[in-house]
């Protein structure tokens, strides 16, 4: 989903402190700051202030004593360095509650991912459409995965239909899943999968409230 160079010197931990502080700057230009420091980034959230140097070193950026960072700079750095300047297409497989979300999440643009689309067996659902996004009956996907060239699959199906689900998108030739079931999926080598574990986040984020 990323620059292959990136990915083999940018661990994921990195990479997610990385969007983190995109955040962050997105939120100082739109309040009219010029300049951001590595404390201030590292006070909201309150990590070290080298871990933020350290990994701002990774960026072509350099900062300005007691001045620190340029905003928008810093911001376009991390954006080509994480490939949001190149769009990723994308379809979502499985238009349930979780898929409609996705669907409605308007921000996903700013971070080069384009949903086009959302596909279901669901005769009741085939045709709606979710923020300008039309759901379209899955026996449709073979035809529109070569015809928009599309990079991504957001897998979001029930949990018994997670593998079979996945076979079919790989015989397709989709090299790239994100993954929002609760099921660990079986794919070749060559195909990339993102799991996304919404339960393990929660339980990790809960586990020392008593």
């Amino acid at each position: 989903m990323y620059n292959k160079t990136m990915q083999k010197k940018i661990s994921d931990k990195v990479i997610n402190r990385l969007t983190l502080y995109h955040c962050i700057l997105q939120d100082f230009i739109n309040s009219g700051s010029d300049y951001i420091s590595s404390k201030q980034i590292a006070a909201l959230l309150r990590i070290d202030d080298s871990q933020v140097r350290k990994d701002l070193n990774l960026l072509s950026n350099s900062g300005k004593t007691r001045v620190g960072y340029p905003v928008k700079n810093l911001k376009k750095s991390i954006e080509s360095t994480l490939g949001f300047s190149k769009t990723k297409k994308a379809f979502i497989i499985g238009a349930g509650n979780l898929g409609m979300a996705l669907a409605k999440y308007d921000n996903f643009s700013n971070y080069g991912l384009n949903i086009i689309s959302l596909f279901d067996n669901d005769p009741n659902k085939i045709g709606k459409e979710i923020n300008n996004k039309k759901i379209i009956d899955i026996k449709e996907l073979p035809v529109l995965v070569w015809k928009h060239y599309v990079d991504i699959a957001i897998l979001t199906v029930p949990g018994k239909y997670a593998q079979q689900t996945a076979d079919y998108i790989v015989n397709l030739g989709i090299k790239y899943i994100w993954n929002f079931t609760p099921v660990v999926l079986d794919v070749p080598d060559e195909v990339q999968v993102w799991n996304e574990n919404i339960m393990g986040n929660f339980l990790q984020f809960t586990y020392n409230i008593k």
